[in-house]
């Protein structure tokens, strides 16, 4: 946000195993420090899109555990209900239509939006193809553009990839659709990684750091890691993935913007609602269990602070402490 810009990468990858276990991982590659903290945030709070009165207004109807970026935006996180949303960079987006009037949607609010209101994949793509709203995207206080786009999962491994193109609303809606990584758009990920199953990935398989080849090897390691319903196995399995689709901290290219340092990453067990982080600069994985999480609008908003160094080893619930809710980044001055 100095945050969401023109240095946010990521991969995404949805395992899809037996018995309903569903596992959604992600990657935050980033040339800086985004200073991420982790929020429980509640049922019943009243939130806005944007700061004018055209804009979408609406009660949050299910509380959410949440990763920010700079403490001003939602980047990833994932409900009650197991529905997680994750937002990676994509140079190719374009949210502007001429002449557009609709209520505003800050870019900063909208994967809240869909974690405050919907619990399936299926409920959450029912209403956002109605493109009601416009999403408004002002750039950073650094000057960098927000371009991003947003995928989501549930927890019967349904997913859909949503991406503004020409200022309209794309969405592949389908268990089919795993990965996302960034550039280029995603049905021309698609066909690079046809091309590649074409080859065969037991013999080869691309191995830089550019989008397109973190899209080919995710989607094939998580589908030859082992389908089991063995929770730990199948959360290493997945863990596996995400760092192999990994950059290694310090590596960035600055004319490739798609390509910076892996910072975290988080892995969301949608079955049984426990949400794990990992940070490149820590030794250790902790989790948050969010079936012992009050989402009661009265137990407010809490925070877990990651931005001092602090190291969390296993279960962090009790790490949570009573906090202000953090603002999102809408118009500058």
């Amino acid at each position: 946000m100095a945050g969401f810009n023109d240095s946010y990468a990521c991969t995404r990858a949805l395992y899809q195993g037996p018995d309903g276990l569903t596992i959604t991982g992600r990657t935050m590659d980033w040339k800086e420090d985004i200073q991420t903290n982790l929020y429980i945030l509640p049922r019943g709070v009243s939130r806005v899109g944007y700061d004018s009165n055209n804009t979408v207004k609406w009660t949050s109807k299910y509380g959410s555990i949440v990763a920010t970026g700079y403490d001003i935006g939602t980047s990833d996180g994932m409900n009650e209900k197991g529905l997680v949303v994750n937002m990676l960079y994509l140079p190719e987006s374009d949210y502007t239509r001429p002449g557009d009037t609709r209520p505003v949607m800050g870019i900063a609010i909208w994967p809240q939006y869909v974690l405050d209101n919907f619990a399936t994949v299926e409920e959450a793509v029912r209403e956002l193809r109605k493109e009601v709203f416009r999403i408004d995207a002002p750039n950073m206080p650094n000057g960098a553009a927000s371009t991003l786009h947003m995928s989501i999962s549930d927890e019967t491994g349904n997913s859909a990839i949503l991406e503004y193109l020409n200022g309209n609303l794309v969405i592949h809606e389908g268990k089919q659709y795993q990965v996302m990584t960034n550039s280029p758009r995603y049905e021309q990920q698609l066909a690079i990684n046809e091309y590649w199953k074409g080859i065969g990935g037991l013999t080869m398989l691309p191995g830089t750091n550019r989008a397109a080849d973190r899209f080919v090897r995710a989607s094939f390691y998580i589908n030859v890691i082992p389908k089991t319903s063995n929770e730990r196995e199948a959360l290493a399995g997945v863990f596996g993935v995400m760092r192999n689709v990994s950059v290694p901290l310090g590596i960035s290219t600055p004319e490739r913007p798609e390509i910076s340092s892996t910072r975290w990453r988080s892995i969301s067990d949608q079955k049984n609602k426990i949400y794990y982080f990992e940070s490149t600069l820590s030794p250790s994985t902790f989790w948050v269990d969010l079936k012992k999480m009050d989402f009661t609008p009265q137990a407010g908003t809490k925070k877990l602070n990651l931005v001092n160094g602090e190291i969390y080893t296993g279960e962090a619930n009790k790490d949570f402490k009573e906090s202000k809710p953090f603002p999102f980044l809408f118009r500058l001055p």
